[in-house]
């Protein structure tokens, strides 16, 4: 099989959808891997990297796009990318459709066949391509939100940690799956006074046991989840519904009642983002301001350490992809019920339930996609 990787056009995004030592693997297993030029600059690999490594080095996207059958990618297809995707060609990427309307409508008319990282499953119910993302996501999240807190940014000006005599930051955690453990760990780390919400009690045993007095935890009633936001300095969205557009958790006329200068990370933004005021910013230009509440709404957060992330994300990606590559989309779908849970679009139709049901389009199952 042809392996194509272009280089990413979203704004501020440096990762890259192969590292030199997926191309390797996948030269290795007989398949051809060709990178476009500086594609893997961002995250501090060299196009001579991708040639010792075995895979050709292209200089424009047209010519990835044009020659391989599956296109290997981190973000979502752009609308330029999208208009470049063929009948038959595999797309292996995250895609986050449920939100994305015109991306969606775009891939059905592509006729590509498009498989998610975030949908993909594994048999303790994980998403193992997006949990390494998570736990990047999850770890920036008190650092960048740490940030938007000085004054200087339009934040409250308090300290995570205090000082003596002065109290720490109060921060919120709204969700304890990966992005919230990984949160609260950072958040305490730095010295925070951290309470996790989430509505899984085992989950809320699970936090507990593990880490102790490190931070609180507690059920996310909405009663309880609007009296800590009204006393956090800095709120942490992160809640995730497996492909599904994400429950807003902090609404617009709640805004009055937080601390002037409260910060909200929203690391959901992907999945529409968990708080209603809540839209897609960029490294470039991260933070808003509603009605005196800082927003911290990056939509590519990982990105920002992108070697970090280049590197966790082709570790969980590799086995996948070679998989793909190795049997075909349909075998290595076959083969693999959790592969196959990352079946999004195919042949113009879409295959995700909660997708689907999001936008209002009819599903095809993944099942009869296989047998298209």
């Amino acid at each position: 099989m042809h392996i194509g990787c272009p280089k990413e056009i979203k704004p501020q995004e440096f990762r890259v959808g192969l590292t030199p030592n997926a191309a390797r693997e996948a030269v290795t297993h007989g398949h051809q891997v060709t990178v476009q030029s500086h594609a893997g600059t961002g995250a501090g690999f060299s196009d001579q990297d991708y040639i010792d490594a075995g895979a050709a080095v292209a200089d424009t996207a047209e010519e990835i796009f044009a020659n391989a059958d599956m296109i290997v990618k981190v973000k979502e297809p752009q609308a330029i990318e999208r208009k470049m995707l063929g009948d038959g060609q595999l797309l292996f990427t995250y895609l986050h459709l449920a939100p994305d309307p015109e991306q969606t409508k775009d891939l059905m008319e592509s006729g590509a066949t498009c498989i998610a990282y975030e949908t993909v499953t594994d048999d303790r119910g994980g998403l193992p391509l997006l949990a390494p993302m998570s736990e990047v996501a999850g770890r920036l999240a008190p650092q960048v939100g740490a940030w938007t807190l000085q004054k200087a940014n339009g934040g409250r000006g308090v300290l995570m940690g205090g000082v003596p005599g002065v109290g720490p930051a109060k921060v919120l955690v709204i969700g304890g799956g990966v992005v919230g453990t990984h949160a609260a760990r950072i958040a305490a780390g730095m010295g925070a006074d951290v309470t996790v919400l989430d509505r899984s009690l085992p989950r809320l045993r699970y936090l507990d046991d593990v880490f102790g007095r490190q931070f609180k935890t507690g059920y996310a009633s909405a009663g309880n989840t609007t009296e800590l936001a009204q006393a956090a300095d800095m709120i942490i969205g992160a809640v995730l519904v497996p492909g599904a557009t994400a429950p807003k958790l902090i609404s617009k006329s709640q805004l009055s009642e937080l601390k002037p200068g409260a910060a909200l990370v929203d690391v959901a933004i992907d999945q529409g983002g968990c708080f209603e005021t809540s839209k897609p910013t960029t490294h470039q230009d991260p933070v808003y301001d509603v009605d005196g509440i800082m927003h911290y709404c990056v939509a590519n957060m990982p990105g920002a350490v992108a070697r970090t992330s280049t590197i966790a994300l082709g570790n969980a990606t590799m086995p996948f992809m070679l998989a793909l590559a190795d049997k075909g989309w349909r075998q290595a779908c076959d083969d693999d019920p959790h592969l196959l849970n990352g079946l999004n679009v195919h042949a113009g139709k879409l295959t995700y339930y909660a997708v689907g049901k999001a936008l209002g389009i009819d599903v095809l199952s993944p099942a009869l996609a296989l047998k298209q």
